[in-house]
């Protein structure tokens, strides 16, 4: 399975496979038919509070990554990420698109490497779910 990132002012193409929309906007100044959407998951960008800081620190990509991890643990991009990952698995290319000029330090950049990693999303692992599930070893390590 092949993942592109592209932005989306680029017109559409055949190789692009299915098409996922990572924005919590629709962009403006596009038409709706000519984004030729397979899916829109607004919920998988980043809240306007981590995009307004990171857009005045944009040399802060590593805080910014994980702060963007951590809300992608939250229970409100449970479904965006299971939805993708399903949709991931099921088309031959994958394409994000996002309104970023820079595509390498977005988001969507993120979401290509927690699939091509077939790492689970962040809510499924880690010491904090572990302890929100009663596992023994996360209360030992309290």
């Amino acid at each position: 399975m092949a993942i592109l990132l592209k932005r989306t002012r680029e017109a559409a193409s055949p190789e692009d496979g299915a098409r996922v929309l990572v924005e919590r906007r629709r962009p403006r100044g596009i038409a709706e038919e000519s984004l030729q959407l397979s899916a829109w998951l607004p919920v998988l960008a980043p809240s306007e509070p981590l995009r307004r800081w990171f857009a005045a620190r944009p040399l802060q990509w590593p805080i910014f990554r994980r702060r963007y991890l951590a809300e992608l643990g939250g229970e409100e991009a449970a479904d965006g990420l299971s939805e993708l990952h399903a949709m991931a698995g099921s088309v031959k290319t994958l394409t994000l698109l996002v309104s970023a000029r820079e595509q390498e330090r977005s988001h969507a950049a993120i979401l290509r490497d927690l699939l091509e990693g077939a790492r689970k999303p962040p809510s499924t692992s880690g010491p904090a779910r572990a302890a929100a599930r009663g596992s023994v070893r996360a209360q030992r390590k309290r």
